[in-house]
């Protein structure tokens, strides 16, 4: 079973084997985490996902980290929220399951996820931290042994410790 840690603070200073980039679809850098992620890695990390023609929607592709202290970086695009009558948790749940499959692949240890489609993409929270928490727990992890939940703030943060106590 995968240990799970739940903190808050800034995901491109984590020393850990692959952090998760929730990307948009083209893969070139946006804004939220996504564009602080890009601005850390330095401009090999664009470099480097031009080539990779973007991403569906709830799949992942993988890249070096460059200038972070993480060796990669996981990017997936989570879904935007409509009502979530559109396979929004399906898609949401397949961003987690898909980057745990890429960071097992490359033999990563350890994971730091962020709130995948909970800033502009407007998910809402309690529900976006049931999925992520769930499929953690049930991933079936050979490699993986720690997955970090890092959190853009106190809210997030507590919000992910009340699920996991209650999951």
């Amino acid at each position: 079973m995968i240990d799970i840690e739940i903190i808050q603070g800034d995901i491109t200073k984590l020393k850990v084997d692959a952090i998760v980039n929730a990307a948009n679809c083209s893969l070139l850098g946006g804004g939220g985490v996504d564009g602080a992620i890009h601005r850390a890695a330095g401009p090999e990390l664009l470099q480097a996902c031009i080539p990779l023609n973007g991403c569906e929607t709830g799949k992942a592709k993988i890249t070096p980290g460059f200038k972070l202290p993480a060796k990669f970086v996981i990017h997936t695009p989570g879904p935007v929220y409509n009502d979530g009558q559109h396979g929004e948790p399906e898609l949401l749940r397949s961003c987690y399951e898909n980057c745990l499959a890429l960071a097992e692949e490359n033999g990563c240890e350890t994971v730091a996820f962020p709130a995948i489609s909970c800033g502009v993409y407007g998910y809402p929270w309690e529900s976006a931290t049931e999925i992520a928490v769930k499929m953690v727990r049930e991933y079936p992890a050979q490699n993986v042994k720690k997955v970090i939940f890092c959190c853009f703030s106190a809210e997030m943060e507590r919000i992910y410790q009340d699920v996991s106590q209650r999951i």
